[in-house]
């Protein structure tokens, strides 16, 4: 584990396997689907979520930035670095000696990091920042009791 202002990062270990029942036909916010009672398809999240080990990290969030965007302090996100950053993806950054999660936006040569809050501006790196688009957020996790 390695914690950092705004983000803690842990190693992506997916040696283990753990297969579960998955109720494969969708879950309905309606009434509920007796068939459902007989799930013989099973699903490691590992494999479902990690495409790839050697470059994944986990992150437990702290802060609020992102919070429009449903992510909250404490939530675990999955983060893949081999991945090409695109405009709109959110990101982890490292900027002038902090990691920090936004979207990316960018515009002709010039580089937003833009919060899901309005409590927070968004950053303009420029030349003299101390920038690297650490990973791209692929999942988010988050305790709902």
């Amino acid at each position: 584990m390695h914690k950092c202002s705004g983000l803690e990062l842990f190693s992506a270990d997916t040696s283990s396997e753990l297969s579960l029942p998955i109720a494969d036909g969708g879950i309905k916010a309606g009434f509920p689907n007796p068939a459902q009672d007989f799930m013989d398809l099973v699903i490691d999240l590992n494999k479902e979520l990690v495409k790839h080990p050697a470059s994944t990290f986990y992150g437990r969030v702290t802060g609020d930035s992102m919070i429009d965007a449903g992510v909250y302090d404490g939530d675990i996100l999955i983060i893949d670095k081999s991945l090409e950053p695109r405009d709109g993806d959110m990101a982890v950054c490292f900027v002038d000696g902090e990691f920090t999660i936004k979207y990316i936006k960018t515009e002709r040569e010039v580089v937003w990091l833009v919060p899901a809050n309005n409590k927070y501006e968004p950053i303009r790196i420029t030349e003299e920042n101390d920038f690297l688009i650490w990973g791209i957020v692929t999942y988010s996790i988050k305790k709902q009791r």
